[in-house]
């Protein structure tokens, strides 16, 4: 169960970064809702993670979560932001999945 609280935790900072670059293309009213976003999913995200390490060992947690959040940042700013998905990007993205399953394995 805490791994899928850790999981959600890591999808949760996915959101934060994608409301953060959403907000950088807006202003306005618009502007604060997708800082109200960042700011909701920032804190889920901060709480899940503290539940998540009350049970996994906190080595383990954090670079998973991390390592969520930063191949799921680079997916959506690929898909979504229209950043180039280069060689290298994609080799080094799957090598921090390698890591993360590797970080898993271990446990």
């Amino acid at each position: 169960m805490n791994w899928l609280i850790l999981i959600t935790a890591g999808l949760c900072e996915v959101a934060f970064t994608f409301c953060l670059g959403r907000a950088k293309e807006t202003d306005g009213i618009e502007w604060w809702a997708w800082i109200g976003g960042f700011i909701c999913f920032s804190i889920l995200s901060m709480a899940l993670l503290a539940k998540a390490t009350q049970t996994l060992p906190i080595g383990t947690a954090y670079p998973v979560w991390t390592g969520i959040g930063a191949v799921g940042t680079v997916i959506v700013g690929i898909l979504v932001f229209g950043e180039p998905a280069t060689f290298w990007r994609l080799f080094f993205i799957t090598l921090l999945i390698s890591s993360i399953v590797g970080l898993k394995t271990m446990e």
